[in-house]
């Protein structure tokens, strides 16, 4: 006897009100359903997926693809888990599973991306780590694929796409710092081509500009988003001769705090005192002394707005998300620390 008739025998009920229980069906009361699922757990029931996915033609999977490796995850980067755990707020309403796809540093992203549609496994995807030029976006557009990017690019398939306001923080910091005096202040790019990088860069060069201060591109450090590479930029910094270099930073990536306040250290400039720093906020800058200046918002409500969206784009629940197409900044807070000393 099958796993569900015996189920269904046990309970004394018939094997389709046993199938819609276990798939969540809105005609099945909810004491029937915690009865199917408590005898279900008893029994050591796991319902057949593979089977399940080929009957309803989809799979309840959504795949989340980022980019792993110490030169872009570092030592510990939060920033993900804790967007995961919005969206799979959002995905566990309607019995569907976030699945990390894990691209590799030394793999093309452009290839894994193939070879996971490949294999079908994934009714949706999010991809993260979008470049200036993207070609993940159009090769998943052309696949009609329900997609959504953590991350705008130069590449524009119609698609929905959140993104954090970049140019918004480099509005707020490089003002903040410029009206305490400041008119060398550094900025973080990334060494490769993401396209928040230029965003960031070119919002800053504007901001300066408009405050009649020449753009220098010698006040753009670019090194990867991992604690040492906080930490290369302030010795990078300490090599300047002293006139040239900058008495402030506004720093983009939470992950690199530490190392860019432990090498300040380091080198005797002063966080707060002789150095002024503006950063993202990160659970590691409640230890930081003193008290970061810092941009923040919640990462687990952007997760929950990124699955809306996403879902938003599926037939089966744009009904239930009627937004249409997202393409949405994500604004931040600015709260102010100790970090932003006026200009020595």
């Amino acid at each position: 006897m099958t796993g569900i008739k015996r189920l269904a025998q046990r309970l004394n009920v018939s094997i389709g009100t046993v199938s819609r229980a276990l798939n969540g069906k809105p005609d099945v009361s909810e004491e029937t359903r915690r009865r199917v699922m408590e005898e279900a757990a008893a029994m050591g029931y796991v319902p057949n997926q593979a089977g399940r996915a080929l009957r309803k033609g989809s799979t309840g999977v959504v795949g989340f693809m980022m980019q792993t490796g110490s030169e872009i995850t570092g030592e510990g980067d939060v920033f993900f888990m804790s967007v995961f755990d919005g969206v799979q707020t959002v995905f566990a309403r309607h019995q569907l599973d976030l699945v990390a796809l894990l691209c590799s540093s030394e793999e093309d992203p452009d290839a894994y991306l193939q070879r996971v549609v490949a294999r079908g496994f994934a009714d949706a995807l999010i991809i993260s780590a979008t470049k200036r030029e993207d070609h993940r976006i159009d090769f998943l557009a052309s696949r009609k694929i329900p997609f959504i990017a953590l991350g705008r690019s130069e590449t524009d398939a119609g698609h929905p796409w959140l993104d954090l306001d970049f140019e918004g923080m480099a509005e707020a910091g490089v003002s903040r710092l410029i009206a305490k005096g400041h008119r060398r202040i550094g900025v973080f790019a990334p060494i490769d081509d993401v396209n928040l990088g230029f965003v960031f860069v070119d919002a800053y060069r504007k901001v300066l500009e408009r405050h009649g201060i020449p753009f220098d591109p010698d006040m753009v450090f670019r090194a990867y988003p991992n604690t040492r590479g906080g930490h290369q930029i302030a010795h990078a910094i300490a090599a300047m001769p002293e006139d040239k270099r900058p008495t402030g930073f506004v720093l983009t990536n939470e992950v690199m705090n530490v190392g860019l306040y432990n090498g300040l250290y380091q080198v005797g400039l002063v966080p707060g005192r002789n150095f002024a720093v503006i950063s993202r906020d990160s659970p590691q800058a409640a230890f930081l002394v003193p008290r970061l200046t810092c941009f923040r918002l919640s990462l687990r409500d952007l997760g929950i707005a990124l699955a809306e969206a996403l879902l938003a784009t599926m037939p089966e629940y744009a009904a239930i998300y009627p937004q249409g197409v997202v393409r949405r900044i994500v604004p931040l807070e600015l709260v102010e620390g100790d970090s932003d000393n006026d200009a020595p």
